[in-house]
């Protein structure tokens, strides 16, 4: 999934109105279907955790969880893996391969279906940190992911 396809996106305000869905804090909770490859982002100040509760998720862990951080005079975002422990299926070294397959159109995803972008363009800028959580130190690691401005979509979009 190198590139997204904004008609199986699928944005959910959580505890925001659209008055306020240019605000801070904010956090992104990424799932998505298997069976019809559609993605389901939930846009709030915070994670949503009835989203990540259902079994098959606990099962998988494959969700994506961001959060928006200050940093200085600006905004990073925090993006959050989970690559081993718990019940998940196949290795850290599998999963973190997947994950990293996939980023680009996540933050894609984050970036076509957040309308904050539109009224703070300096969030474009923004550093992207990805987290990998895992059990092993090899797999436990922070990148630096680029910036927004590094994932805009390679073709025309529609507004969703």
């Amino acid at each position: 999934m190198s590139d997204l396809n904004p008609e199986k996106l699928h944005v959910r305000w959580m505890e925001i109105s659209d008055q306020q869905s240019h605000t801070f804090p904010r956090a992104y909770t990424l799932t998505h279907s298997d069976r019809t490859g559609d993605l389901f982002l939930t846009i709030g100040p915070d994670i949503d955790r009835k989203q990540i509760s259902g079994w098959y998720t606990r099962l998988m862990r494959d969700e994506v969880l961001a959060k928006w951080e200050k940093e200085g005079d600006g905004w990073s975002l925090h993006v959050h893996l989970h690559v081993s422990g718990g019940i998940v299926l196949g290795t850290a070294r599998w999963r973190a391969a997947i994950f990293r397959q996939h980023l680009p159109g996540v933050l894609q995803a984050f970036r076509h279906g957040d309308p904050i972008f539109s009224r703070h363009p300096e969030l474009d800028h923004a550093p992207i940190y990805v987290h990998f959580h895992a059990k092993q130190t090899k797999f436990n690691q922070t990148e630096r992911w680029g910036r927004f401005e590094d994932f805009h979509l390679n073709h025309p979009t529609t507004d969703i």
